[in-house]
């Protein structure tokens, strides 16, 4: 009896988190996934069971809709390829130099990772002012004799410059992350490795690309997955700063999902955008299979 009431006492602490998980995770999943084969516009009592009408819909089969989405999706590779490889080619040298300096070390790890623990919409918002046509970017250009480079209806109103400059405050964002885990890389690496490469002749450039480099593809396996996520299922910066324009060029696939789910008027799109949500997050488990066994047969 003293062991059966060890256990219920367990359970019942247990009990008001599986209640949680199963309300918020369980069933919500579940309720998206079936909302997916149905049409259904938010206020009506009943749902029309479509099947996969819903998917095609997404792929190619409407008109208003499949333009929208293919657009979305080009743009989200064009993040998704960027962001990445922002993250690795500047967070590794700033890593290694932070690794290696004595003085002020500290407080030049800590001024590096305060754009990730910043609140994020402040920082949006901030970036939004700054790249304004009267912002301090172009301020700044105009003063320094770079005027040409200016843009005078803003880098965010700009068709041509409105992504490539998202996709930058985006990997602002991501390199702290970036910087820290190629830290703690580095600092796990036996210093008798570095060492011995040292007394063989290697240093410098020779000595990043083929001592510590392949000591860190995990590290790096790590950090590209991470901003693949961000970038596949993030939306909240396009949201933000500009809500997918100018004309749609900034508009990706998880902000395409939200709008389909709450600003296409007439239509019964949460349907649609249960299903699109869906292909995303698949999309997302293909990412990560590709990207684990990629690492686990280098390694």
């Amino acid at each position: 009896m003293k062991r059966w009431r060890q256990a219920l006492t367990g359970y019942a602490f247990v009990l008001p988190a599986l209640v949680l998980f199963a309300v918020m995770g369980v069933y919500t999943i579940g309720y998206g996934l079936l909302l997916s084969f149905a049409r259904w516009n938010g206020f009506s009592p009943h749902w029309t069971w479509v099947g996969l009408d819903n998917y095609l819909d997404v792929l190619y089969q409407d008109p208003n809709t499949a333009p929208y989405v293919q657009e979305a999706a080009l743009h989200t590779v064009v993040v998704m390829v960027f962001v990445p490889l922002l993250a690795v080619v500047v967070g590794l040298p700033v890593a290694i130099a932070l690794n290696r300096i004595r003085l002020f070390r500290t407080t030049l790890r800590t001024v590096f990772f305060l754009p990730y623990v910043t609140t994020g919409i402040a920082v949006f918002y901030a970036w939004t002012y700054v790249l304004q046509p009267q912002g301090s970017l172009n301020f700044i250009l105009t003063h320094l004799g770079l005027g040409t480079l200016a843009q005078p209806q803003g880098f965010l109103g700009n068709p041509t410059t409105a992504l490539p400059t998202l996709i930058v405050v985006m990997a602002w964002s991501a390199i702290p992350v970036a910087i820290l885990l190629f830290l703690t890389g580095l600092q796990a690496i036996d210093p008798a490795v570095i060492d011995a490469a040292t007394v063989d002749g290697a240093s410098g450039m020779r000595m990043t690309t083929s001592i510590v480099w392949p000591l860190l593809r995990p590290i790096t396996a790590a950090v590209i997955l991470l901003n693949l996520r961000d970038s596949l299922q993030g939306f909240q910066m396009f949201l933000l700063m500009t809500n997918g324009g100018p004309g749609g060029h900034t508009n990706v696939l998880g902000l395409e999902v939200y709008k389909q789910a709450f600003f296409k008027e007439l239509r019964p799109t949460l349907g649609i955008s249960s299903a699109l949500g869906w292909l995303l997050f698949v999309a997302a488990i293909l990412l990560a299979s590709v990207n684990v066994r990629a690492l686990r047969s280098r390694t």
